[in-house]
């Protein structure tokens, strides 16, 4: 069963850093494109960053300079570094997997394969 397990959210004030891992497990490739996505409370879930197995990436604006993707498609992992965090970046953080291996999209729709998520706070 496909499976994409997050870890590494916690509580951090403003200016500090947070790594994000994702773990991907069962029929995902570590070779599809994958990215990570964020949903604050009353807000619509957004697109943060994205990488594929050309290692082409795709950042959201407000998190360009700040944050970096990264995957290790032989382990099946992905991380995301985030530094300079700022209230704004609180959110529930999910990794996803595209079921193809190609393209830099932020769409949620196209993805096919969700983690459970892992809360990131910061406060001022």
């Amino acid at each position: 069963q496909e499976k994409l397990v997050e870890s590494g959210g916690g509580s951090v004030q403003a200016g500090g850093s947070l790594r994000l891992s994702c773990a991907a497990s069962g029929y995902i490739d570590g070779g599809y494109r994958m990215a990570w996505f964020r949903q604050a409370p009353g807000k619509r879930r957004e697109g943060v960053a994205t990488i594929n197995t050309y290692d082409t990436t795709r950042y959201l604006d407000s998190v360009k300079g700040r944050f970096s993707i990264s995957k290790d498609n032989a382990k099946n992992t992905l991380d995301l570094q985030m530094n300079s965090l700022k209230p704004e970046d609180t959110a529930m953080y999910y990794c996803a997997s595209a079921s193809i291996r190609s393209g830099d999209s932020l769409r949620d729709v196209d993805y096919k394969y969700w983690g459970q998520g892992t809360q990131v706070t910061v406060s001022s």
